[in-house]
């Protein structure tokens, strides 16, 4: 990519707070489109549709329209559940060369996560997944014991062909505080979001690398992936965190330019802004994209 080390702003000293202080608008607008047509890691799929919400069925011609808005921009795209029209995401993406990050949703129904699992399992032993993530944030949430977790994890490893990593998605601290679970992964999948910590935009990066750091070090080795992290452009602030267009935009080129020099996978949250997440999030919740709910490019 062009914006690697040979590239002026990423000369600069990762000890930084912001590599872009200083920077014109015209300078950043131009960084941005570099970065978007050069192409990223990875971005979380954003399924649902304005009036649409988990537990809506969703079609594959959805799936499709928007993978092709998102093929040129990316090398990998992470989904969140296997079942509703969520499998149409790892299936799709293989047909326009995207590798995978496929996750199952586990919650506090169990007949709903038998469903996940073997969704998952039947998806990675068709050759759609290249990892496989066997929950997201069940110990933030708290819908699952340890112990039920792992025996989720360790079906999934023993059912899924050997050469697919196989982990499980939380927040970055998650992966210190449960050693259990962090041996169980192949390889770690953290979330970061300083944005959620309250954390200002001007520390924000140097505050995503402590969370990194602190995730790379309970792996004692493992690949470290940031399966989660991003910056809303409207809603409301948390504490000295403050959504905003201009720092949505260059919280992601920090991100990408750090990613790219440092060689870190990042999938970037999110693709497209979606309404539903209003209801846990607040009016932040909608506005995580980079495309916004009509599917077009914000910056």
């Amino acid at each position: 990519m062009s914006y690697r080390k040979e590239n002026i702003f990423t000369q600069r000293a990762t000890a930084e707070l912001n590599y872009l202080a200083g920077e014109t608008e015209e300078s950043l607008a131009n960084l941005f489109k570099e970065i978007l047509q050069n192409g990223v890691h990875g971005f979380c799929f954003s399924l649902y549709e304005q009036g649409q919400k988990p537990g809506d069925i969703i079609s594959e011609a959805q799936v499709r329209r928007r993978m092709q808005i998102l093929q040129p921009h990316m090398q990998w795209v992470r989904s969140f559940s296997c079942t509703e029209g969520n499998e149409y995401i790892p299936r799709v993406a293989k047909e326009f060369g995207i590798k995978t990050l496929v996750g199952a949703w586990l919650g506090n129904d169990a007949d709903i996560n038998r469903r996940e699992l073997e969704g998952l399992i039947a998806l990675a032993n068709e050759g759609m997944v290249d990892i496989a993530a066997v929950g997201n944030e069940v110990m933030y949430r708290k819908d699952l014991t340890e112990e039920e977790l792992l025996q989720f994890m360790q079906e999934v490893r023993s059912r899924i062909p050997a050469h697919i990593p196989m982990g499980y998605v939380d927040a970055y601290y998650e992966f210190s505080h449960r050693p259990a679970i962090t041996a169980a992964c192949d390889v770690i999948l953290c979330n970061c979001y300083p944005f959620w910590e309250g954390c200002p935009f001007e520390q924000s990066l140097a505050y995503m690398q402590q969370m990194y750091a602190q995730a790379r070090d309970a792996g004692g080795g493992k690949k470290v992936i940031i399966s989660e992290t991003g910056w809303p452009s409207q809603g409301e602030s948390l504490k000295g965190a403050h959504p905003g267009w201009q720092h949505a935009r260059d919280y992601f080129i920090n991100t990408q330019i750090w990613s790219a020099n440092e060689d870190i996978p990042v999938f970037y949250f999110s693709s497209f802004d979606e309404d539903w997440k209003t209801g846990a999030e607040g009016t932040v919740g909608a506005y995580w994209g980079i495309w916004d709910k009509q599917e077009q490019l914000k910056f």
